[in-house]
């Protein structure tokens, strides 16, 4: 069983271990929960320790009120503003389907304009998401940072050999790209792709990828997975905290035997390097019979979910506020329901396998919980019994206490005595 039940704050108190559980709530069991023959909690006044005057009590539980109040509308607005990360995924796994094909025009001797009489051939880079549910289709532009097409060095020479597109804040989406060239010989190219990854991702260094099992994710990811593996081998210095000692693996990344996990992000910077980019090598052809032939590759992107928009809309509505806050007293409600049957099945079921030990267990973890509650001093339940007074330990404690009697008695004679001589 788990020490702590679902919605109960961490520093709640728990019954007995002998009781997994505490008494049951209503209809079995009444309300306050202390001895048979006891009052209500108030106990004896004489047992209490005194509080403060009422009107004084009064003013600073409003005042926390409201401190609580403002921290929970705070809270609130947060999490609202959040709640649509934290029900969807904020980006999703999709397939990205790119075409590559190309036409080629032979030359005609009898055309007029230049660009007729030298033979020629163009390429084209095209791609769409599969089964797009976005109102909104995505260019195909807008899922790479570049593009760098690479022909034959030996045709086109170190200066013409290159054709590249780089992203800038400026840059107009296009459903695909076109690059044509003189020639009429087939040519071997190789595309690189670099996709634009939101949030950035970094590729690992060889070392630090062994040891995490990640080839390339994003920052964050990556100082979590060490956070995990600082845990799981326990290198966090059991004394000072905020430092890791450093394994074998450790000391060969980080090059030191003890470091701050505060400097880990600082010192990831020259293990993190550029992804590496999609690499398709492609024959441009110049044979009539390949021109109806189109090269296909299935890459995967990461995606906005379409429904976060949707959601983040819903959650920000002020007309939809009263609706949430109605749902989540709810699902409160039906949590608190849920503890509440719960605590009364653990103890159906404890009592049923030891009636006589649970109740026992029951008796004396109710007796610890009013002394916390009423200040009570010993065990009045045990005190009151004549047994508890034959002990092995009551003739030590009687002399003890006659010990300290004399001792008090003696210090109040000699200040008497040197008052009568002054």
């Amino acid at each position: 069983l788990s020490h702590q039940r679902p919605g109960m704050p961490s520093g709640a108190r728990m019954p007995h271990q002998g009781a997994p559980m505490g008494p049951p709530g209503p209809p079995y069991g009444g309300s306050p929960a202390v001895r048979p023959g006891l009052p209500s909690p108030v106990m004896e006044p004489s047992r209490k320790r005194p509080a403060p005057s009422q009107q004084v009590q009064q003013q600073q539980q409003q005042q926390q009120q409201q401190q609580q109040q403002a921290v929970q509308n705070r809270a609130r607005n947060a999490k609202r503003r959040k709640m649509a990360d934290k029900i969807l995924p904020q980006r999703q796994k999709r397939k990205l389907r790119l075409y590559i094909s190309n036409t080629f025009n032979p030359a005609r001797p009898d055309a007029d304009d230049s660009d007729g009489s030298i033979a020629s051939w163009e390429l084209r880079v095209e791609g769409k998401l599969l089964d797009d549910p976005g109102k909104q289709k995505k260019k195909f532009s807008s899922f790479f940072k570049s593009l760098v097409i690479e022909l034959d060095k030996d045709l086109y020479g170190p200066d013409n050999h290159l054709v590249e597109w780089h992203r800038t804040p400026t840059t107009q989406e296009t459903d695909g790209f076109q690059v044509k060239r003189p020639g009429d010989v087939s040519v071997r190219c190789t595309l690189l792709l670099m996709l634009d990854y939101q949030p950035p991702q970094f590729k690992l260094d060889p070392r630090l990828a062994r040891l995490l099992g990640i080839h390339t994710q994003t920052r964050s990811c990556i100082i979590q997975a060490l956070w995990q593996y600082v845990k799981t081998n326990k290198l966090q210095d059991s004394h000072d905290k905020e430092y890791i000692n450093c394994d074998k693996y450790f000391q060969q990344i980080f090059d030191c035997p003890r470091l701050k996990f505060s400097e880990i992000p600082q010192r990831l910077t020259n293990l993190l390097l550029p992804p590496d980019p999609i690499v398709i090598n492609h024959v441009i052809s110049v044979d009539p019979n390949d021109q109806k032939k189109t090269a296909c590759y299935d890459i995967d992107v990461e995606v906005e979910d379409p429904l976060k928009s949707q959601m983040s809309s819903f959650l920000l509505s002020t007309a939809n506020q009263q609706e949430i806050a109605s749902l989540d007293n709810k699902i409160h409600e039906t949590i608190e329901s849920i503890n509440q049957l719960k605590i009364q099945r653990d103890f159906m079921l404890s009592f049923s396998r030891d009636p006589k030990g649970y109740i026992q267990d029951w008796l004396k973890s109710q007796s610890r919980d009013l002394k916390l509650m009423t200040d009570v001093v010993g065990n009045p339940e045990e005190e009151r019994r004549a047994a508890f007074y034959h002990e092995p330990w009551s003739q030590e404690a009687v002399s003890r206490y006659f010990y300290c009697k004399i001792q008090q008695r003696r210090q109040e004679l000699e200040q008497a005595l040197a008052v009568r001589n002054t």
